[in-house]
């Protein structure tokens, strides 16, 4: 497995059509969700994606604080179908933390949370600070790790 953090502007067009394409395969047509995935947030976030053989596998988006939050904060975590259950969420999810507090030096990151995946991130450290909201129709919850 590859890891890969690229700023948007370091993108190869190929790279931004496997993310968008991932993540519409994902929330979109898996979940049923009717959204809009191009939000303009991608522009400002740095983008760590998950490769095997070349393939796009996983990914999300770490946004500066001001962006999504007044916190930094991680969002559009996807994992391929055929790749789940490999560990592969939890180490994009630790290697975010660690990028966001080494080069950015951020205590606390803020995200919103299915509320299915609350004790998957409950198990890289972050705790629920919010009741629970509908966000695009799926309920949610904001979590915190400090």
């Amino acid at each position: 497995m590859c890891y890969v953090m690229k700023r948007f502007d370091e993108l190869t067009n190929i790279e931004l059509y496997q993310i968008l394409r991932l993540r519409q395969e994902i929330f979109i047509v898996e979940q049923a969700c009717a959204y809009s995935d191009v939000d303009g947030k991608d522009k400002t976030a740095h983008h760590l994606m998950a490769f095997e053989d070349g393939e796009l596998v996983g990914c999300l988006r770490v946004l500066e604080r001001g962006i999504s939050f007044a916190e930094a904060s991680i969002g559009r975590v996807v994992v391929a179908e055929g790749y789940r259950g490999r560990g592969i969420a939890k180490e994009l999810m630790q290697r975010a933390l660690d990028f966001t507090r080494t080069e950015w030096n951020e205590a606390r990151i803020k995200i919103s949370a299915q509320t299915y995946a609350i004790p998957f991130y409950a198990g890289v450290g972050f705790r629920a600070v919010s009741a629970e909201y509908l966000e695009d129709g799926i309920p949610h919850v904001d979590m915190i790790c400090e």
